[in-house]
Order: C-alpha cells, then sequence, then structure tokens
C-alpha cells in the first residue's frame, strides 16, 4: 500500500511538472527556441518520471513452491540423524591420517562399544581404528568383558568442509562366525564317526568270532596264546575306540532344545545339591548366587543344566591340586538387560596360547582328556540362542560368561 502511494504521489509530482511546460508551449508556439527549451524540458521531466517508475516498482514475492521449506530442511535432518543413531553398526569419524587422529562416535552402538562393561580397552580400540587404511575392509579382535569379539571393519575417505575425514564402520560377527564353526564341526564329526563306526563295528565282532573259534581248533600251547593275546587286544581297542567314537558322536546328535521358563534359582538349588557334596568333601566350597532372586530365563532347562555342570566339572579338575578349592556361579543381569551366567574358580586359569582352542572339539591339554567337555556347553549353550565365553579373570583362575 506504501508503494502504491508513492507511485501516485510521483505520477503526481511529474504531472505537475509537465504541465507548465505544456502550457508555455501553447504560447510560444510561434517561437522555435522556445518550443526547443519546452521540448528538452518535458524530456528531463520524463527520465525523472521513469526512474521514479522504475524503484517503486513493486516485486512480486516467489511462489512459496520455490522458496526452501524451513520445516521440511528441519524434519529431513531430524530423519537422517535418527537413521544414523539407530544404524545396526557402530559409526565412528576418524580425523586425520592412517594410524593417527582423534576417533569420534557417531550413533548409540558405537558410545556403547566404548562405554564401561564392552570394550576392555577403549583406548586400544580407538588406537585400533585410527590405523585402518581406506577403502578396505578388515576383520579385527578386541576384548570385551565377554572375552574376545571379532569385527569386521570398512572404512571410506571423505572431505567435510575442506578437512579430510574417515567414516569407520564397525560391525560385530563372533556370533556368526561362532555359528558357522559350530555348523562346520558337526558335520565333521557326524561324517567321522559314522565312517569310523562303520569301520570298528566289524572289526570287533569278527575278533570275538576269532575268538570263540580258538576253542574249536587244536593248536599248539605258544601259538594259541599268542593268537588268543592278539584277538584279546584287537577286541579291547576295538571296544574302547567304540566308546571314543560314540562319546564324540553326542556332538553331532544333540536333541533339539524345548524351551521353557526357568527359575534360575530352582536351576541353581538343584546344581548346588548335586554337585556341592563334592567340593565339601574335598574341602573346597561353592556358592551360587542370583541376583536378583526373580530372574528366569527361556531355554531347555535339561540342556542350560548339563552346560553349567561341565563347567562345574571343569572347574574341579582345574582346582584339583589347590589346597582350598573355590568355585562361584552368579547370574545376573548385564548391560542392555542380557542374562549372565560367571562360573569362576581358583585354580591356574587358561593359559593365553590355548585359550582361542579350548571350544574346539577334540582339543584338551589333559592326558586323558578328549576335548569334549568345553565343545558340548558351547553346543548346548548356542542351540539355546546364547554364547559363551572364556573371560580373562581379574585374579587367578578362570572365568567363563553364559550370555542369553
Amino acid at each position: 500500500m506504501a508503494s502504491e502511494r508513492a507511485l501516485k504521489a510521483g505520477a503526481g509530482i511529474a504531472a505537475a511538472a509537465l504541465a507548465p511546460l505544456g502550457a508555455v508551449a501553447a504560447c510560444v508556439a510561434d517561437s522555435p527556441r522556445l518550443l526547443v527549451l519546452c521540448a528538452l524540458g518535458g524530456t528531463i521531466a520524463a527520465v525523472v518520471l521513469w526512474r521514479l517508475l522504475a524503484r517503486l516498482t513493486v516485486r512480486q514475492p516467489l511462489p512459496e513452491a520455490v522458496l526452501p521449506s524451513r520445516a521440511g530442511t528441519d524434519d529431513a535432518l531430524l530423519a537422517l540423524e535418527a537413521r544414523l543413531e539407530h544404524a545396526p553398526m557402530a559409526l565412528f569419524r576418524v580425523d586425520g591420517l592412517a594410524g593417527e587422529g582423534s576417533v569420534a562416535p557417531l550413533n548409540g552402538n558405537a558410545r556403547r562399544l566404548l562405554a564401561p562393561g564392552r570394550a576392555s580397552e577403549p583406548e586400544r580400540l580407538c588406537a585400533l581404528l585410527a590405523a585402518q587404511p581406506a577403502d578396505q575392509r578388515t576383520l579385527i579382535g578386541f576384548d570385551t568383558e565377554r572375552g574376545l569379539e571379532r569385527a569386521l571393519v570398512a572404512v571410506s575417505a571423505l572431505t567435510v568442509q575442506g578437512c579430510g575425514q574417515r567414516l569407520v564402520a564397525l560391525l560385530p560377527v563372533e556370533s556368526q562366525l561362532e555359528a558357522e564353526a559350530l555348523n562346520a564341526w558337526r558335520q565333521l564329526v557326524h561324517v567321522l564317526t559314522h565312517e569310523i563306526m562303520n569301520s570298528l563295528t566289524p572289526v570287533a565282532s569278527l575278533s570275538r568270532t576269532a575268538r570263540e573259534m580258538l576253542h574249536d581248533v587244536a593248536l599248539p600251547p605258544e601259538v594259541g596264546g599268542d593268537i588268543g593275546t592278539a584277538l584279546d587286544a584287537i577286541a579291547r581297542r576295538s571296544a574302547s575306540l567304540v566308546d571314543f567314537v560314540a562319546s564324540y558322536r553326542s556332538l553331532s546328535t544333540l536333541p533339539r532344545p524345548r524351551p521353557e521358563r526357568v527359575r534360575l534359582v530352582d536351576l541353581f538349588a538343584r546344581l548346588e545339591a548335586l554337585v556341592g557334596p563334592d567340593w565339601q568333601a574335598r574341602g573346597g566350597s561353592v556358592r551360587f548366587a542370583v541376583e536378583p532372586a526373580s530372574l528366569e530365563v527361556l531355554v531347555d532347562p535339561g540342556q542350560l543344566e548339563q552346560a553349567l555342570i561341565n563347567l562345574l566339572k571343569n572347574a574341579a579338575e582345574a582346582t584339583a591340586q589347590v589346597a582350598q578349592p573355590r568355585v562361584e556361579a552368579v547370574a545376573r543381569l548385564g548391560r542392555g538387560g542380557r542374562l549372565r551366567i560367571e562360573v569362576s574358580d581358583n585354580g591356574p586359569g587358561v593359559p593365553d596360547d590355548t585359550a582361542p582352542h579350548i571350544f574346539t572339539p577334540f582339543f584338551s591339554t589333559k592326558k586323558q582328556g578328549r576335548g569334549i567337555g568345553l565343545a558340548m556347553v558351547r553346543q548346548l549353550v548356542h542351540g539355546n540362542g546364547g554364547t559363551v565365553r572364556h573371560a580373562r579373570s581379574v585374579t587367578s583362575g578362570a572365568r567363563f560368561i553364559v550370555s542369553f
């Protein structure tokens, strides 16, 4: 409205300026000089009016569709931040060249990974991430409260506001690798036990038959005695191998779990009644605790009980030479609401060079060991949707953590 009023005022001024010129021109129509002067005056007035009109031109606003929407931009940024925060991997920003620079978490998974209770040495993990070159994928391992964790690392290089950065994506793959390893071992054990049993069964049967046939054949005493001894040795070794292979067959023929809601207080009470007397007879102590007492878990009770029995049996064997053996089994909720069952003892612990192999079938450091106990624990726990790890103990002894 103000522009319109200014425009009308300018037009009035120009008209007022041109009116006298027109009157003068009418009076001096016979004088050429005066006509030229009037024409020049009119031209100047027209130019002034044109410039005034140009300045007072009303600029029409742009359509709303052309102007950027502040609300739409804010919504897009919030949506992007939400997706980044809940990305199913840990994202980090690394400033600087490979091997140096600061590492900053970019989303919730990254912050939880560096928070107390996950990575045992966050500084070491950050240094490991900063050392990763760009445009490569690498499998790394780092220590956590549940033991060694392996993760796939992918790094991309980018420039933001003229500064070079690297974007690091860390995807834990320990559970997937463990599942693949278990399936591979299960298939291998199944094939081996099947083939060995097929060969041992006729050998054991023929050795018994040949032993019986010796009674019907007249042979010199020394010959008959040697043959009998040889057949007895074959029969004994065949029977021993059959038992040995049958124990491994259980790794590949575990029944499917039948999960049900289990109160850990009741489960631990049964375990204490089962193993407590043996520990007390050795002059040791066993402690079971559930914090809080209302904890429950959805598992196959028989399979979880068998897994814990195997861990307690390992603890008993590891503390055989300890003057006052001690074992503890404690169940509590960890970070993220995960159930943690820790079984720890005061034995000599697991050497660092053998720790990566203790869950491998056939691996054992005992003279009479078969390498089945911990392999069976892993099969039982994994079949019920959990994980089992060996973790470094703060003091002496071994510590195993079962998580669901």
